[in-house]
């Protein structure tokens, strides 16, 4: 006897969330279990495998595969757990009061589970319109897996209609979110006795021009916010985030680090903000460094790069998905995802939607309630239905 389907989402997140697929790990155990599974059900994966051999991605598609399909797109790797106060091992499921508590289960094990616990009905239904697993790694550090999956996506010859990417939203409809550039910035001073501190180049007071400087456009930018009310915070954000330098007391600091961010609403504008602090350090800190003794200067390295989110209201992927969540509401929000490279690096046009509240991701004891991922499971069967009709 098939068992019913929340025991199978349960089955399968039990299994997805009991890897530890933290970010430095690899995935390679849990998509070999994905793979095993997908078989079961006579399902071919292709698997995208990163430089190192360590990570893979898998793109799967069910149904026909010479039509445009939809997208079910979600990552597996998962925030680190050192330094949180965990009730229970992490790397297990535990079920209380309906809710699943496990590292992953929100952020985004969940969506992921849902959507491996469809396939038999997917398989039955035997669908005029195809429907594709994305599945990717190493989304919390800068969405790195999901781009050689996607250059591979473009290059078919049938792209697919859009694509549902199932970070948290409560199962509401997000059809923007801002992009975001990293950047540290390396100082090279000159050391010194601090007794004799102006014959040495200080790292660490050129590194506090850099922080008031970026503290000051902060201040711009949210003077100058957005009239788009869809986002909570309604204006691209500036923040100095880590800060390292010095190593004792008495020694004029020769190195400090300085990491900074900008979540930007406009498609590029995160990297053209960085941009222009970087051109600005270097004609005013730099400049002022090196005069003093050549070999000093900053080292600027990007640590992460992804483009907002902006698809049009009334985009038909839009209204698929509003039709499909049974709302009519849509939103945006501050969070990145993988929707804007599917959007910017593949030309398929993307919303954000899936079970779980972001404010649980990435938390001590992090849960997902088990009625949000049978709002999900929702979702998907009227997506399988829709693809199971004779294309209009």
């Amino acid at each position: 006897m098939q068992s019913s389907r929340p025991d199978r989402i349960r089955k399968l997140l039990a299994d997805l969330v009991g890897f530890d697929t933290i970010s430095d790990r690899t995935n390679l155990p849990l998509i070999a279990h994905i793979e095993s599974y997908l078989a079961a059900f006579g399902i071919k994966s292709e698997r995208i495998v990163d430089a190192t051999g360590q990570k893979a991605s898998l793109w799967v598609t069910i149904g026909p595969d010479d039509r445009r399909g939809f997208v079910l797109s979600g990552h597996t790797d998962v925030v680190p757990v050192v330094g949180q106060d965990w009730s229970h091992d992490p790397f297990k499921l535990v079920e209380r009061d309906g809710k699943l508590y496990s590292r992953g289960t929100t952020d985004m094990k969940g969506f992921v589970a849902v959507c491996l616990a469809m396939v038999p009905e997917m398989v039955e239904a035997r669908l005029k319109t195809p429907i594709h697993l994305a599945i990717s790694y190493d989304e919390e550090i800068g969405c790195v897996g999901a781009r050689p999956m996607l250059r591979e996506v473009a290059k078919k010859q049938v792209k697919p209609l859009g694509a549902f990417i199932g970070e948290p939203t409560q199962m509401q409809v997000i059809i923007g979110h801002k992009g975001k550039h990293g950047v540290r910035a390396t100082f090279r001073g000159l050391a010194r006795h601090s007794s004799i501190a102006p014959d040495g180049v200080n790292a660490i007071e050129y590194a506090a021009e850099l922080i008031v400087e970026i503290r000051r456009r902060a201040v711009a930018l949210a003077a100058a916010r957005s009239t788009d009310s869809l986002y909570d915070v309604p204006h691209s954000t500036l923040l100095t985030s880590i800060v390292h330098g010095g190593a004792a007391l008495n020694i004029v600091p020769d190195t400090c680090t300085v990491e900074f961010e900008c979540r930007g609403i406009g498609i590029t504008e995160s990297r053209e903000v960085t941009d222009a602090i970087v051109a600005w350090a270097k004609a005013e800190l730099e400049s002022a460094m090196k005069a003093k003794n050549a070999e000093c200067g900053i080292t600027f390295e990007e640590i992460l790069d992804y483009p907002a989110l902006d698809t049009a209201a009334d985009a038909p992927i839009v209204t698929l998905a509003k039709s499909l969540a049974g709302r009519n509401d849509h939103a945006k929000v501050a969070f990145g995802t993988e929707a804007s490279l599917f959007a910017s690096m593949a030309d398929v046009p993307a919303v954000v939607i899936g079970p779980g509240s972001i404010a649980q991701a990435h938390t001590p004891d992090e849960f997902v309630e088990m009625a949000e991922l049978e709002k999900c499971a929702g979702f998907v069967e009227r997506l399988i239905a829709h693809c199971a009709k004779a294309p209009s």
